[in-house]
């Protein structure tokens, strides 16, 4: 799996407009129950006010490398639509943004999907409707050069990536009975 989340990116490099397009049509045909689409998108390039408005939302840390993406998303969910309340509507945005992601990497880009941020920052930044909730920032770009970041953030981003085994995420017959146990 090539998909993984650096915070190395190349704060020269521009994704234009008709790339974001193509990842966002890739979130927008993504699975959501019943096709309620409750994904929405917030779209902020480098060096534009929406990008800069996204760019404070974060929290300090996320800071230190996020400016230099070419890319910010804030990533929603709409809550109801003309027929109500809409179910299931994180997984819905889940599956939009893991399609986006996936068209990222296909692209040549890398992305880092960011939980620390404010949604009240965001919802004030933009006027998001109360039924809107902002969820996800989604940082899109080229992969830099992990000299540029700062000396923790740095080391992180040459550790191996490790993820828990099978034997400890996926059961059979009782819950904590592993799946596949040979891992």
């Amino acid at each position: 799996m090539r998909r993984w989340s650096p915070r190395a990116f190349d704060g020269t490099a521009e994704v234009p407009p008709d790339t974001v397009r193509v990842l966002l049509e890739a979130a927008r045909w993504a699975a959501s129950h019943g096709n309620t689409q409750p994904a929405r998108f917030l779209v902020g390039y480098r060096g534009d006010d929406t990008f800069e408005r996204i760019f404070a939302a974060l929290r300090p840390g996320n800071r230190t490398w996020a400016g230099r993406a070419s890319v910010l998303l804030v990533g929603a969910v709409a809550g109801s639509d003309d027929r109500g309340p809409l179910p299931n509507t994180e997984f819905a945005l889940g599956l939009a943004v893991q399609n986006l992601v996936l068209r990222a990497v296909e692209l040549g880009l890398v992305t880092h999907q960011v939980g620390g941020f404010s949604p009240a920052a965001v919802r004030e930044a933009f006027g998001v409707p109360d039924d809107v909730r902002p969820v996800v920032v989604i940082a899109v770009g080229l992969l830099g050069d992990p000299a540029e970041l700062p000396d923790d953030l740095r080391e992180r981003e040459r550790r191996p990536r490790v993820r828990k085994p099978l034997s400890e995420t996926v059961f059979a017959g009782r819950w904590g009975e592993p799946a596949f146990p040979d891992e």
